[in-house]
């Protein structure tokens, strides 16, 4: 099969010197590494190596087993130099354990421990590219020279709207959402063909703010108007920003029910006046009524 993007296309564009560059598939059918990955210990799993493992490298590229011969990215590193300009390498020793290490036999072998920094290279990547290792997957460590076939690139989580029970955002997110419809397409659909009651909360005092939004546009354009006038004009909120312009930055925005475009303007706000009386919002929030 032919196919137009590979590994090395995307490295090159960060000027990277393939020989110098190793790929390393972590295998999930591997008892210890699972445990390991399980427990969040990745990065101090990978630097225990068997001698010279990361000599004449200067970064090395960690991926997680997929289906067949399929591999995900987990993150790009950089290997740690000593002052001879050579990876930083140690024989293990116990006292070089992480506390709680769940494979306590890995520091008791002859082996090397280096020191790999995590990089923003490849960032965005991350859990969402996945190439094709090839069909010789028992290598488990190679050069990047090796040609790796990119299958896939999976969507940004960050851009697909998971729900409006996972709706959860702070203040710039919101911005982002509302001002590129490009990227955030299916959000502006969602959010706009809904009325709703959503929360406000000042996280630095814990402060609570119930709305409602039940006009042309849904809660799409209400919430739109709290990035344009950071304030919303709701007369509790604007009394706040009078003493701490910037605390609109501090707003975490959710939604406490969604209701549908053919009820009334009435019945929003009964609904809406029943959660100021649960979470106490007059009294102890930033609702004035």
């Amino acid at each position: 099969m032919n196919y137009s993007l590979y590994l090395s296309d995307i490295l090159r564009r960060f000027n990277l010197d393939l020989k110098r560059v190793k790929l390393i598939r972590h295998s999930l059918n591997d008892k210890n590494f699972r445990t390991c990955y399980n427990a969040g210990y990745i990065q101090e799993y990978m630097q225990v190596q068997k001698k010279r493992f990361a000599q004449g490298y200067d970064y090395i590229i960690s991926f997680i087993s997929g289906p067949g011969t399929s591999a995900k990215l987990e993150g790009l590193y950089k290997v740690v130099k000593n002052e001879q300009g050579e990876a930083d390498e140690k024989h293990v020793s116990k006292d070089m354990m992480p506390p709680d290490f769940p494979w306590p036999a890995m520091y008791e072998e002859d082996s090397s421990c280096f020191k790999f920094e995590r990089t923003d290279m490849l960032s965005d990547l991350v859990d969402r590219l996945i190439i094709d290792w090839g069909k010789s997957a028992l290598s488990w460590h190679q050069k990047a020279t090796n040609e790796k076939p990119v299958l896939a690139i999976q969507s940004n989580p960050r851009f697909v709207f998971s729900g409006y029970e996972n709706v959860v955002l702070k203040y710039s997110e919101l911005r982002d959402i509302v001002n590129n419809f490009t990227l955030y397409e299916n959000w502006h659909t969602a959010l706009s063909s809904i009325y709703a009651i959503y929360l406000i909360v000042d996280t630095v005092t814990g402060k609570p703010y119930v709305g409602s939004a039940y006009g042309s546009g849904g809660l799409l354009e209400r919430w739109r108007s709290y990035v344009d006038s950071k304030h919303g004009h709701n007369k509790g909120i604007m009394e706040l920003m009078c003493q701490f312009p910037d605390r609109y930055q501090q707003f975490q925005f959710s939604i406490l029910q969604i209701l549908p475009k053919n009820i009334t303007a009435d019945e929003v706000i009964s609904i809406e006046s029943l959660y100021k009386r649960k979470l106490l919002s007059v009294e102890f929030g930033m609702n004035k009524n």
